[in-house]
C-alpha cells in the first residue's frame, strides 16, 4: 500500500492530464499504458528484487551487488527524489488552497488570475513549508507507523471520490467531445518523438521508478512476496487513477466549453480549467470541486511521502544516523530547494523538465544496464516468492530487461535530453 501511495499521486492526475491535453489525447494513453507494461512493471521487480535482496537503501544496494562504481546511480535517485519532492510540494500546497477555495469563497471568476495568485508568492511558500512539515513528520514515524499507514488509510479515500466524479461527469450535458479526445486515438501522434518520449517519463514519473523509490521499499518486503504480483498490483492501482482523473477531466472541460485553455501546454492548465468549470456549476461545483482538489491533496501527500523516504533512508544507511534526523535533514533540504520554485513558475517548470522527466529516464536506463548486465543471476533476485506462472516468465522479463529495454531508453534520454536543453534555453 505504501507503493501504491507513492505510485499514485499528483502525477496520476495534474501531470497526466496536461500531458494528455499536450499529446493529442487518446494517443498518448494509449502510449503511456504501453510503456507501463513493457518497461514500468519489469523494472518495478528489478527494483523491489535489488531492495529486498540487499535489504539496503539505494545506494548501499548498488554497491553491495555492482560495487562503488555503481554508487553514483544511487545517489541520482537520491538527487531526483530530493529535486522532485521539492516542487510536488509547492503543487500540493496549491491542491489544498484550491480545496479551501471551494469551501470558504468558491471559485474565482478570473481562473487565471487567480492561479497566478497561488501558485507564486509568499503564501505558496508557507503552504510549501507546511506541507514538506506533514511529510516530514510522516517519514519520522516510519514505513508501517507513518507511511504504510497513512496510505491504507488516504488511498481508497482517493479511489471513491474519483469514481464518485467520473460517475458524475458522464452525466454532463456535452461531455460526449471530450470522451472522444480522451479516448480516440490519433495514428500522428502515435508516431511523435515527443509523444512517445513524454509517456515514457510520465509513466516512469507515475510509477516511481528511475528515483530509487520503489527499491528502497523493496528492501523492507519479506522473502514470501510475490515481486511480479506486487509489481502488476501498484502499476495496475496507478493506471486505473490516472484513466478515472481523464474521465473527470476531460468531460468536464469540454461540457464546459474551455476545451481551448487546455491548447496552452503549461503547468497551470489543469488548476485554471477546472477551478473554472467548477465555477460555472454553481453550488454542485464547489462540492465537486473540493472533491477533487481533496483527492489531489490526498494523492499528493503519498507521493511526496515516499519521495523523502528515499533521501531519509540513503542518511539512516550510508551515515547511520537516526530515522528522525535523516528525515530532518532532508525534509530542511527539499524544503529549502522547493522556496524557489514556489517563487518562480518558471523554476518549477525547470525542475520538473531536468528531474521530473530527464533524470527519470536516466535512472530507469542505468537501473536496466545495472540490473540486467551487471547483477549475477538477476533471477535468482525475482525467483523467491513468485508464483509458478510468474517464475516462467523470469528469463523472458530479464531478456527484456537486457535487450528490448536499455535501446528503447536510450533513445528517449537522447529526446529528453534535446527537450531539456531547448526548454533551458528558452
Amino acid at each position: 500500500m505504501a507503493a501504491v501511495g507513492s505510485a499514485v499521486g499528483p502525477g496520476n492526475m495534474w501531470r497526466f492530464s496536461y500531458r494528455t491535453a499536450e499529446g493529442g489525447g487518446a494517443a498518448f494513453v494509449l502510449l503511456y499504458l504501453g510503456m507501463t507494461l513493457l518497461i514500468g512493471v519489469p523494472m518495478m521487480m528489478a527494483e523491489f528484487g535489488m531492495g529486498r535482496r540487499t535489504r539496503l537503501s539505494s545506494v548501499g544496494a548498488l554497491r553491495t551487488l555492482g560495487g562503488p562504481a555503481w554508487v553514483a546511480l544511487g545517489y541520482l535517485f537520491v538527487l531526483t527524489s530530493l529535486v522532485i519532492v521539492a516542487y510536488l510540494s509547492v503543487i500540493t500546497g496549491w491542491t489544498v488552497r484550491y480545496a479551501f477555495d471551494g469551501v470558504l469563497t468558491g471559485y474565482s471568476a478570473t481562473p487565471g488570475a487567480r492561479y497566478a495568485e497561488v501558485s507564486v508568492g509568499s503564501t505558496a511558500m508557507l503552504y510549501h513549508i507546511v506541507i514538506m512539515g506533514v511529510t516530514t513528520g510522516i517519514v519520522i514515524l516510519g514505513v508501517k507507523k507513518g507511511i504504510a499507514r497513512a496510505s491504507l488509510l488516504l488511498m481508497p479515500i482517493l479511489f471513491l471520490i474519483l469514481i464518485a466524479l467520473a460517475l458524475w461527469a458522464a452525466t454532463l450535458e456535452g461531455a460526449g467531445p471530450g470522451y472522444a479526445f480522451y479516448l480516440t486515438p490519433s495514428v500522428a501522434a502515435l508516431m511523435d518523438p515527443l509523444v512517445i518520449q513524454g509517456a515514457a517519463s510520465q509513466a516512469f514519473f507515475s510509477l516511481s521508478v528511475g528515483m530509487g523509490i520503489m527499491l528502497t521499499y523493496g528492501s523492507y518486503l519479506s522473502g514470501s512476496e510475490n515481486l511480479g504480483r506486487e509489481a502488476l498490483i501498484v502499476s495496475m492501482a496507478d493506471f486505473s487513477v490516472a484513466f478515472i482523473a481523464g474521465l473527470v477531466v476531460f468531460p468536464v472541460i469540454f461540457a464546459l466549453g474551455l476545451s481551448g485553455d487546455m491548447t496552452e501546454s503549461t503547468m497551470g492548465t489543469l488548476f485554471i480549467s477546472l477551478p473554472g468549470a467548477f465555477r460555472e456549476m454553481g453550488l454542485m461545483g464547489r462540492v465537486v470541486g473540493v472533491s477533487f482538489f481533496l483527492a489531489l491533496a490526498v494523492a499528493s501527500i503519498t507521493s511526496t511521502v515516499s519521495l523523502l523516504e528515499v533521501v531519509a533512508a540513503v542518511g539512516i544507511d550510508e551515515f547511520k544516523l537516526t530515522r528522525r534526523a535523516a528525515a530532518l535533514i532532508a525534509g530542511v533540504l527539499a524544503a529549502g530547494i522547493g522556496v524557489f520554485a514556489a517563487l518562480s513558475g518558471d523554476v518549477l517548470g525547470v525542475l520538473d523538465k531536468i528531474a521530473g522527466e530527464f533524470f527519470v529516464v536516466v535512472g530507469v536506463l542505468g537501473t536496466s544496464l545495472f540490473f540486467g548486465w551487471r547483477v549475477a543471476e538477476p533471477i535468482k533476485h525475482l525467483a523467491e516468492g513468485a508464483s509458478p506462472s510468474i517464475a516462467r516468465a523470469l528469463p523472458a522479463l530479464v531478456f527484456v530487461i537486457r535487450y528490448l529495454i536499455p535501446p528503447i531508453l536510450a533513445f528517449m534520454v537522447w529526446v529528453a535530453f534535446q527537450d531539456m536543453v531547448a526548454t533551458l534555453a528558452g
